[in-house]
C-alpha cells in the first residue's frame, strides 16, 4: 500500500484508539481528563470512554481518582483522570513504534499539502527538533489556501496528539525576509531543522 494512503486506524482498529495511544505514549508524564481527551484528539465522548476502558483493561493506561492541578477543571472532571502505565511490558516497544509512525505522518502531511497547492520550501522546527527558541513548528513557503492548510494541519495535530504552530509565507515574502536578514527567518534557516521540501536552494 502506498505510504500516502496509510491510516492509523487501519493498524489499530479505530481512529479514536490510535489517537489515544499516540497521545498517551508520546506524553507519558501527562494526566488527562476524559473531556480533555475528546478535545485533543477530536473524538466523540462515548468513543473515548469506550477506548479508555479497553486500554485500562489491557493495562496500558491507568485510571486514577482524585484531584490534579488543572486550571479550569470542574469538580466532576477532577474525580477521574488517566495516565499511561510506563511499567506496561510493551510500553517502550509501542512508544518506539509511534515515534517511527510520526515520521510517516510528517511525510503524509507534506503529500497532502502538495495536493492543495504549491510548496517550494517545507521545514519542521520548534518542538519537532526540541527548539524552544523558535515560535513555530512548521515553516511552509508556497501558495496554499489558508483554510485548506488549517484543515490538513488540524488532522495532523489530531493524529500526533498535540497542537502544531505553523507559518505560511508566500515565496516573495520569504525571499524578501531572507534578503533583509529577517530575525525570525534567520533563526529558522540558521538553526536545527528537518527540511522536507526545498526547491529554493536555501
Amino acid at each position: 500500500m502506498p505510504s500516502h494512503e496509510f491510516k492509523l486506524e487501519q493498524l489499530f482498529g479505530s481512529k479514536t484508539r490510535a489517537r489515544l495511544l499516540g497521545l498517551f505514549l508520546m506524553n507519558p508524564e501527562t494526566s488527562y481528563f476524559v473531556r480533555e481527551l475528546t478535545r485533543k484528539i477530536d473524538a466523540q465522548l462515548n468513543s473515548v470512554r469506550r477506548e479508555l476502558k479497553n486500554l485500562v483493561e489491557l493495562g496500558l493506561v491507568v485510571e486514577k481518582v482524585g484531584a490534579i492541578p488543572k486550571p479550569g477543571a470542574s469538580l466532576a472532571e477532577k474525580k477521574k483522570y488517566y495516565i499511561v502505565n510506563a511499567d506496561f511490558l510493551l510500553f517502550e516497544d509501542l512508544r518506539g513504534m509511534f515515534k517511527k509512525m510520526q515520521v510517516l505522518l510528517k511525510k503524509i502531511l507534506v503529500k497532502e499539502l502538495e495536493k492543495k497547492g504549491s510548496i517550494e520550501y517545507f521545514a519542521l522546527t520548534g518542538r519537532f527538533v526540541d527548539r524552544s527558541d523558535v515560535p513555530t513548528d512548521i515553516v511552509i513557503v508556497g501558495g496554499i489556501d489558508p483554510s485548506e492548510l488549517q484543515r490538513v494541519v488540524g488532522q495532523f495535530e489530531a493524529d500526533l496528539g498535540h497542537e502544531v504552530n505553523y507559518t505560511l509565507l508566500p515565496k516573495e515574502e520569504f525571499l524578501y525576509r531572507r534578503q533583509i536578514a529577517d530575525r525570525f527567518l534567520m533563526s529558522i534557516l540558521g538553526g536545527e531543522k528537518i527540511v522536507m521540501v526545498n526547491t529554493l536552494g536555501v
